[in-house]
């Protein structure tokens, strides 16, 4: 992709992301159905990394129908009181509980991190890069990085962060992800569901075809819902994309330009 056709596009997220869902399906309409036509059925081809493991590296760009880049979940995951009392306080710019912008709560919107998983629902791709000990996520969005260690196990303490601390193991064709040490100063989604410091996450992420990723989320947080439930997302692969240079203020600094 030429690298203005790249630029209009990132300045297309950034509309959407300070002001409007409405939109989204201008920014992937010629790119992801003439991608998704030529999507073939079969399963994608191994590399020797150290065995038979999983070709997951590329640029992915989220596809719709994840609940309109808003949520997890279509309706409210089980809530606890606790996760209920924070879901009614969140001010969120989006959903049927949308406020303006200039009166959201959301962090995100003063340039704090989104961490995990909010990070996933960011309108910017994700480029995934592996290595024989680690696989790294490097989200466009704020230049943000999330480091998988493979065949490790979590450290005995923990220093609560926002992506948190995350191990992983091949399961055949999957990569199977384990993250715990979350500090819960983000919301879960951009509609305000709660996501606290007890959050653990396991992802179940595979290549369903050589254009789809797939990743299965269970999420386990028994200070904010009731129950572990469950989520699916799955993205694009773009080929001939490269991760931009992306920076929150750059972004806010637009936001008021637009105004």
């Amino acid at each position: 992709m030429a690298r203005e056709s790249r630029k209009e596009f990132t300045m297309q997220n950034r509309r959407i992301a300070a002001i409007a869902t409405f939109a989204v399906a201008l920014i992937i309409c010629s790119t992801a159905h003439a991608q998704d036509k030529n999507a073939a059925a079969t399963q994608p081809p191994k590399t020797d990394m150290k065995g038979a493991v999983p070709d997951l590296t590329g640029v992915w760009y989220m596809k719709r129908g994840n609940y309109d880049f808003a949520s997890f979940s279509k309706g409210d995951p089980p809530m606890t009181a606790w996760g209920r009392k924070q879901f009614l306080a969140a001010k969120p710019s989006q959903g049927p509980r949308s406020v303006p912008l200039q009166d959201t709560n959301d962090m995100v919107y003063k340039c704090y991190s989104p961490g995990m998983p909010y990070i996933y629902l960011q309108l910017f791709p994700v480029q995934i890069v592996q290595t024989p000990t680690e696989v790294i996520e490097l989200f466009e969005y704020d230049h943000s990085v999330r480091h998988i260690h493979l065949n490790s196990k979590h450290p005995d303490v923990i220093t609560p962060t926002y992506m948190g601390d995350s191990i992983g193991h091949y399961e055949g064709d999957t990569l199977v992800v384990d993250t715990v040490g979350l500090n819960g100063k983000t919301w879960l989604d951009r509609l305000g569901h709660p996501n606290s410091d007890q959050m653990h996450i396991i992802e179940h992420i595979r290549r369903t075809t050589k254009t789809n990723l797939r990743v299965d989320f269970t999420f386990e947080d028994p200070k904010s819902y009731t129950r572990t439930w469950t989520a699916e997302m799955n993205f694009l692969l773009h080929p001939n994309w490269h991760i931009m240079e992306d920076m929150c203020m750059d972004n806010i600094a637009f936001e008021k330009f637009e105004k």
